[in-house]
C-alpha cells in the first residue's frame, strides 16, 4: 500500500516553497490526493504492481523530451511524498520557470519501485500540464519581446486548477488577469446590453463598487472614445484588427493616455508581434490555459 502521507506530515520546506509560489499548499495537497483517489478508488493498491514479484529500490529521472519551460515540479514532488512518505528521496529538481531542452533531467526520484510506479502518473499529470502552460506562455513572451506589451491569461481554466494554471503562466513570464468575478469587475457586451449601453454599464459598476478596478470591453473605436470620456482607465479591445488597435492607441494618446489597453479575441502567435507593436499594453490569450498541449516529460528508470 502507498503511504498516503497526511498533510501535517509533509516536509515543512516543501510546504513553504509552495506557499512562497503564491499557492495554497493545502489546496494543492487536496488536488494531489484527488489524483490518487482517481487511480486508487476505495483505498486499494495498484493491482498491476501488487501482482509483481517482490520489488526493490528504484531511481528514476523526470526527463524532458522537447524544449520548453518547466512548472509544477514541486507538485510532482508532493505527489511522490504522498505516495512514498519519508522513504522517498527527491534530488536535482530544477526551479520552475527553467528553460530546458530534450534530454534534460528536471527531477530525480528514488524509493520503492512499487511506490514510484504508483505515483508516476499523478506526478507527471501535474508537471506535464503545468509545464505545457508555462511553455505556451513563454512562446508569447518571446514573440512580444521588445514591444512593451505583455501576455495575460484569462479565467478559461480547469475547475480546481485555476491557481496552478495561473502560477504556470507566471513561470512562463506571463501576467495574471483577474482570478475571480469578485477581485475586479469587467464590463462585457452582455452587461452593456443589460444596462442599455457600455457607458451606462460602466457607470453602474462604478456606482456599486467605487473602490474596485473596472475594465470595459469595447467593440469599436466609438465605444472606446465614449468610455475614455466617461473616465474608464482599463479598456479591452475586442476582436479588433491590427490597424484598429493602432488607431485605438492613437486615440488613447490623444486623450492623454488615460487607460491601459488590452487586446483580446482572435489573437494568434503569428500576429502577436504586430499587435504588440501597435502600442497596446496587454494581449489576453485564453489558449494559454484552455487548449494548451501538455509538455512531453517522461520518467526514465535507471538500470
Amino acid at each position: 500500500m502507498i503511504a498516503r502521507t497526511p498533510y501535517d506530515a509533509l516536509p515543512a520546506g516543501l510546504v513553504e516553497e509552495i506557499a512562497t509560489a503564491g499557492l495554497d499548499p493545502r489546496a494543492v495537497y487536496d488536488l494531489v490526493v484527488l489524483g490518487f483517489e482517481e487511480d486508487l478508488p476505495g483505498g486499494v493498491d495498484d493491482v498491476t504492481s501488487a501482482a509483481m514479484p517482490a520489488m526493490g529500490h528504484a531511481v528514476g529521472d523526470f526527463t524532458a523530451r522537447e524544449p520548453g519551460v518547466v512548472a509544477g515540479l514541486a507538485v510532482a514532488e508532493l505527489a511522490f511524498v504522498y505516495a512514498l512518505g519519508e522513504s522517498v528521496e527527491i534530488s536535482g529538481r530544477v526551479p520552475d520557470g527553467t528553460r530546458v531542452g530534450p534530454g534534460d533531467v528536471v527531477l530525480t526520484v528514488a524509493g520503492s519501485l512499487r511506490g514510484v510506479l504508483t505515483g508516476e502518473r499523478t506526478a507527471l499529470n501535474f508537471a506535464s500540464h503545468l509545464s505545457g502552460v508555462a511553455t505556451a506562455t513563454a512562446a508569447w513572451v518571446d514573440a512580444l519581446a521588445g514591444t512593451g506589451a505583455r501576455v495575460l491569461d484569462t479565467r478559461k481554466t480547469l475547475p480546481g486548477w485555476r491557481a496552478l494554471q495561473k502560477y504556470a503562466v507566471r513561470c512562463g513570464g506571463g501576467v495574471n488577469h483577474r482570478f475571480s468575478l469578485v477581485d475586479r469587475a469587467m464590463v462585457k457586451d452582455n452587461h452593456a446590453v443589460a444596462a442599455g449601453g457600455v457607458v451606462e454599464a460602466y457607470r453602474a459598476v462604478v456606482a456599486a463598487f467605487p473602490d474596485l478596478r473596472v475594465e470595459v470591453e469595447v467593440a469599436d473605436l466609438d465605444e472606446l472614445r465614449a468610455v475614455l470620456a466617461a473616465g474608464c482607465t482599463e479598456v479591452l479591445l475586442d476582436n479588433m484588427s491590427t490597424a484598429e488597435m493602432a488607431e485605438a492607441v492613437r486615440i488613447n494618446l490623444d486623450a492623454g493616455r488615460p487607460a491601459t489597453l488590452e487586446a483580446s479575441g482572435g489573437l494568434t502567435l503569428e500576429r502577436a508581434r504586430a499587435i504588440g507593436e501597435t502600442g497596446v499594453d496587454f494581449l489576453s490569450v485564453g489558449a494559454l490555459t484552455h487548449s494548451v498541449n501538455v509538455f512531453d516529460l517522461g520518467l526514465d528508470f535507471r538500470g
